[in-house]
């Protein structure tokens, strides 16, 4: 990512690191598992023209560090708007999540709803959102299993890239969209002990994280424009993305992306910024 600015940002409980491209209004990209901000690198030159860009790693993954604890979604969420609001100095701003950085986008929205001029959440549920399909009643095998206690840990350890490239394999529909060379660049944080102790802390807040929302939802909807997308997969969540946005929002568009699995931004990139960009218009 030669062409991307990159920066450090020193926070409360975590440094974030973060690239950054592009000129105008500015939109955060939020990634999720088994990525870090990289997975944004054929997204951002396509709005760069137009856009200020910000993609952090997500705190404990890629080059930013992991707090010893807090990986459920609200607290996640106030760490962005630390490194948001509080370190670039912006109060207004286009928010899109992907994977476990929907979620954390969700409560940025829903703590901070007069700064999101706009949201947009890519082939992932909201947990807590009323409805019961988040692990898609076991079907997502893994995140019960990324919520035990030690047993993970001891059966991934060293064999982490054999364990995650059947993710990046299986969860895309798109040949080489993942290719070697990019599970490289994940692995190269990834394979590092402190990252596996965040990611399966991100899953094992999960009961606080619906216990969290579930008190959001009820008492309030989110009411900027908000765009939920699913890809068409195996593996994709097809219009589930869309179904659950509508429980907690009350402005939704959206549907499914064709030819792509989970991983939306690495396998239809254009097809993702022509919605984007409808989204922005849209919320203008």
């Amino acid at each position: 990512m030669n062409d991307f600015e990159q920066f450090d940002a020193d926070l409360s409980r975590t440094r974030i690191h973060c690239v950054a491209m592009g000129n105008g209004p500015p939109v955060l990209l939020l990634h999720g598992w088994p990525q870090t901000s990289y997975a944004w690198r054929k997204v951002m030159p396509l709005l760069a023209d137009q856009y200020r860009l910000y993609a952090p790693d997500m705190p404990g993954l890629g080059d930013s560090t992991a707090p010893e604890g807090g990986y459920d979604k609200k607290t996640i969420a106030n760490d962005i708007w630390e490194l948001v609001n509080g370190h670039l100095g912006l109060d207004r701003f286009y928010l899109v999540g992907h994977d476990w950085g929907g979620p954390v986008a969700y409560r940025v929205a829903a703590s901070h709803p007069d700064a999101v001029t706009a949201l947009a959440i890519l082939d992932v549920v909201i947990p807590g959102d009323g409805g019961d399909g988040f692990s898609q009643g076991g079907r997502r095998w893994h995140h019960a299993f990324h919520q035990a206690e030690e047993i993970p840990e001891t059966l991934i350890a060293g064999r982490e890239r054999e364990y995650l490239s059947w993710f990046w394999r299986h969860y895309t529909s798109v040949p080489g969209a993942v290719s070697e060379e990019d599970m490289n660049e994940y692995m190269r944080t990834y394979g590092r002990p402190e990252s596996m102790q965040a990611w399966l802390g991100y899953y094992r807040a999960l009961p606080q994280d619906i216990d969290d929302n579930l008190g959001v939802s009820r008492s309030r909807k989110l009411e900027m424009p908000v765009l939920a997308l699913g890809g068409d997969g195996t593996w994709a969540r097809k219009t589930e993305p869309l179904e659950s946005l509508r429980r907690v929002a009350t402005d939704v568009t959206g549907g499914v992306i064709a030819n792509s699995g989970h991983n939306i931004p690495e396998e239809q990139p254009a097809a993702l910024v022509k919605h984007l960009k409808s989204l922005f218009y849209r919320a203008r």
